[in-house]
């Protein structure tokens, strides 16, 4: 996956079949980590991780009712589309239901889909800093795809 100018290499960790929970987090935040100016930081309760890019969050790991999930910042188009057209996500839970999307375990989850909507998540925060505060520029990533 490249965002910006960076490649990241979250590596494949052979995840088949229905993607378990521990699967769905280790990869998030693999991949979060990954990414240039990121910092997890632990806000809330034990056990739920933000990850920020210059002080501004994009993706969140925590449980629900025991299940692992994963809340990732997404455009209101694209996160009504991919709700629409995957079971494991939903509207973001406890956060604005428009600009989020939760992650849930299952079959309809994969590595590929995790690594590119947490690198989305990413690029639109980083997209709405002030372009000296920003660790990539996105506009010049666009070019170049």
């Amino acid at each position: 996956m490249q965002v910006g100018r960076w490649r990241v290499r979250v590596g494949r960790g052979g995840h088949a079949g229905a993607m378990d929970g521990e699967a769905l987090h280790e990869i998030a935040i693999r991949t979060a980590m990954a990414l240039p100016a990121v910092d997890e930081t632990q806000p809330f309760s034990e056990g739920t991780f933000v990850y920020k890019v210059v002080g501004k969050m994009f993706a969140m790991t925590t449980e629900l009712r025991g299940v692992p999930i994963v809340n990732l910042k997404c455009a209101p188009p694209h996160g009504a589309s991919l709700v629409r057209d995957h079971d494991e996500i939903t509207p973001g839970w406890h956060m604005n239901k428009q600009h989020w999307i939760t992650l849930a375990p299952g079959p309809g989850i994969d590595e590929e889909l995790v690594e590119d909507l947490v690198a989305n998540a990413y690029e639109l925060v980083v997209s709405g800093l002030p372009r000296a505060r920003r660790p990539i520029d996105p506009a010049r990533r666009a070019q170049a795809d």
